[in-house]
Formats: C-alpha cells, structure tokens, sequence
C-alpha cells in the first residue's frame, strides 16, 4: 500500500478506508489529521451510501496510540490541545457520520483502535483477533471517547472491568457482551463487512439516515423525548419518495428501487 496514513476507495456505493500506519497503525498525529481530511471529502460524497474502515496488514486493525509521541505531552496542560483535542473532533466525525458505517476489525484492536471502532454503527471481528483497553497500565486511561462509547454498548460493569484491568478480551467474549455484532473467521472481516454494506447500499439511503439518527438521540435524552423525536423522523420518512417506492413495490408484489429516489 503506498504511504499515505489513511487511503480511501468508493466503489459501488461503498467508502473503504484503511488505516494505513502498519505494521500496527498506531495513532499518531498524522493519521489522525489525516481520517479528518478523509471523513469530510466523504461527508459530501453523494456516491457514498456505506463507510467501511480497516486496518492494513494482518497484524492489527489499529493497536492504539504512538507511545513515542507521548514525551512531549506528559506537562499539565499539553496532551489535550496537542492529542486529544483532535481525536475528540475526528472521532466524532466517525460517529456522527449520517450514513451506516462498519468497522472490518482484521487484527487487534487496542486502545485507540478500539476507540475507532466503536465509532461504527456495526462491528465485524475475526475469530482470531483480541481487543482491549490497556490505558491503564501506562498510568492514564481512555480518552478518545472509550468511557462513553464503549460503556454505552456493554454497560458499566463490563465496561470497567475492561478498563481497570486493561486486559485483552477474546472474539467470543466481545460477541457475548453486545461490544460487536458479527465474528468471521481469520481474513473474513472485510468480505464480511462489504456484504453487509451491499445490502445497506440497496436500502434507502434517506430512511436508514433517519433511523440511525432515531437510535443515537435515544442514548442522549429521556425515553419521552425521544420518542417525540422519533415521531419527527418518522413522519420525514413516511413523506418520503422511498415510502412510496417502497409502498408501490410492496402492493404491486415488485422488487423496491430505491436508488432512484
């Protein structure tokens, strides 16, 4: 692969972007800045209806953080505008992104990595892969959203049994807590996760926004106002061209073309 830290591939209606620092891909200022550049190019588009995210090589999806560029941030005052600050931002693109994302994870995923992770909308993990949140065995913790993200998918005692004892937790184990929604056997995740995003790319584009909106505001308010949001969204989709479509393919016994909507 060539030497950019992230590349970038749209084919068919699907984004792929590849982590790009082997043979781990760590997360260095580099990398971060540029999956930001990346993230907004796909922002607008049109031609991406799906997000998947990778790591290059074998070895690692993403091992975490560069350690090496941890010297000149450890002063009061300086990890935050120097690091954290942008990952903060970038990582927030990911998860705010409006249209499904899927993480292919094709080897370890630690620290930061996994904080890339659960960004996504959906997880795809191979059998043989292990991930973790091992920050607390160089004296600090997760801070690229990991105490949110992950705590909200597992619940809280999971999430800090994960994060006091920094211990690696096998496929199986990630796929019985609820932290990812598929295991593939070893050098699966990709074709997996491409297959997930062909039927994604043939659901419509506007009503899967809508819904993905719907689930993430129900983890930021009560139970009532989200339920007034989703009758909002709701209506927007109900007044939809896709309803329609979808509502005409369904009386008239047709298949549903929703790209022409």
């Amino acid at each position: 692969m060539g030497n950019d830290p992230i590349l970038c591939d749209v084919r068919d209606g699907v984004a792929i972007v590849t982590l790009n620092n082997p043979p781990l891909n760590l997360v260095n200022r580099s990398l971060t800045m540029a999956l930001g550049r990346t993230l907004a190019d796909l922002l607008h588009n049109g031609a991406v209806r799906v997000l998947v995210i990778t790591g290059a090589g074998e070895r690692a999806f993403c091992a975490g953080s560069d350690i090496g560029e941890f010297a000149e941030m450890m002063d009061p005052g300086q990890v935050v505008p120097r690091k954290l600050e942008r990952q903060k931002e970038v990582f927030g693109i990911l998860d705010n992104f409006p249209k499904p994302t899927i993480a292919a994870i094709n080897g370890i995923a630690y620290g930061g990595g996994l904080e890339i992770a659960v960004c996504c909308d959906l997880l795809v993990l191979e059998e043989h892969c292990r991930i973790a949140l091992p920050e607390i065995k160089l004296g600090v913790f997760p801070s690229s959203g990991g105490p949110a993200r992950v705590t909200r998918r597992i619940g809280e005692s999971r999430a800090k049994e994960m994060m006091f004892l920094g211990e690696p937790i096998d496929a199986g184990t990630a796929l019985a807590w609820g932290l990812v929604n598929r295991v593939v056997p070893k050098g699966a995740s990709l074709d997996a996760a491409l297959g997930m995003a062909s039927v994604l790319v043939e659901r419509p584009r506007y009503a899967l926004q809508l819904c993905k909106k719907a689930v993430d505001l129900s983890l930021e308010m009560s139970l009532e106002e989200a339920l007034v949001q989703s009758l909002e969204l709701s209506d927007k989709a109900f007044s939809s061209p896709e309803c329609k479509e979808g509502v005409r393919a369904f009386l008239k016994k047709d298949r549903a073309d929703f790209s022409k909507c």
